[in-house]
């Protein structure tokens, strides 16, 4: 391999803001602030707004739009879309 022009693949820790979730996985990213884990480690640090564990999709608190009140039945006879006649 060449050298200087591979990126600098390495561990990072990735933060959930909105829950304080951490999790290690490997990047070649460029971060500006880093952490110190548990274990001793400093790593750089991502902060993220939203990942697997605080999104709706994920967690299971996804609302489907057919069960918010009949909305979409409201719409469709409003407007008559999809009805054939």
């Amino acid at each position: 391999m060449k050298d200087g022009i591979h990126p600098n693949y390495r561990d990072v820790c990735f933060v959930d803001l909105s829950n304080g979730f951490q999790f290690v996985t490997r990047s070649c990213a460029p971060a500006r602030e880093k952490i110190t884990l548990e274990d001793g480690r400093e790593l750089p640090l991502f902060k993220l707004e939203t990942t697997s564990e605080t999104h709706p999709f994920y967690t299971g608190t996804q609302k489907s739009i057919d069960s918010l009140g009949g909305r979409v039945e409201k719409f469709r006879n409003k407007f008559k879309v999809g009805i054939k006649k």
